[in-house]
């Protein structure tokens, strides 16, 4: 039988256990308040219109205290997002093949610990002595690293790695037409959201959910996705890592 010490670490080890879950499961952002920090840069505030930055942290599940990685980050509007999602409890990975003037620009003006810079090819884009992660986002991008990177199941491999059981790997992109696989990643800069699925699951992921939060009906798929006068057509989907 345990002794009285025993049960009683137990009992206080299991509050301690759920009631951890619990605060990071219900925890609510103040995504307006979020979303006016003066560490935003002025263009950040611009780019919400078509980025939907409420919708799209209500997708990702982002919350404080998480381990993000954002491939592809460019500037980094998608990682200083997730980073004042994060807060001072957690930390965001911004990763880019090349180094970015402009992310060096917005982590010049305001320097930030928890967003680091991560200059890493997109067949490794996580070093593996780096902490497990909750959360990978690709946002608008996976068709570009489809036509720069031959070998994206390194890719999806390292990421279903990095991630911790139960972590989402979220990606948002510009549609092309059902059936057209790769054949406008170049010229259009769209992808067929099939290739997306089949290319991730094959990795081992599971598609948990879907967001019909960046589509337009109006978008023929026919238009070079960055020279519409509307935003372009977008599929939003969240895997997870079983």
């Amino acid at each position: 039988m345990k002794s009285i010490a025993q049960t009683l670490f137990s009992a206080v080890l299991g509050f301690a256990t759920f009631g951890t879950f619990v605060t990071f499961a219900q925890a609510q952002l103040d995504v307006p308040t979020l979303l006016v920090s003066p560490l935003r840069m002025p263009a950040d505030s611009k780019a919400d219109v078509t980025r939907k930055p409420t919708e799209f942290l209500t997708f990702t599940q982002a919350q404080a205290g998480m381990k993000v990685l954002d491939i592809a980050a460019g500037g980094g509007y998608t990682s200083q997002l997730l980073t004042l999602a994060a807060g001072s409890s957690g930390q965001v990975w911004a990763q880019n093949e090349k180094p970015s003037a402009n992310l060096k620009a917005r982590l010049d003006a305001h320097p930030q610990t928890n967003l680091t810079e991560l200059v890493r090819p997109f067949e490794d884009p996580y070093a593996a002595n780096l902490p497990p992660l909750d959360l990978i986002t690709i946002v608008l991008s996976y068709h570009d690293i489809a036509f720069t990177s031959t070998n994206r199941f390194n890719l999806t491999a390292h990421l279903l790695q990095a991630l911790k059981p139960g972590g989402h790997l979220v990606i948002i992109d510009h549609s092309a037409k059902h059936g057209s696989g790769l054949d406008d990643i170049k010229t259009m800069h769209r992808i067929d959201e099939a290739v997306v699925i089949q290319e991730v699951s094959a990795a081992g992921f599971k598609l948990e959910a879907e967001s019909g939060d960046w589509r337009n009906a109006s978008d023929t798929l026919q238009e070079h996705s960055g020279k519409m006068a509307s935003p372009s057509d977008r599929f939003a989907l969240r895997f997870v890592k079983p």
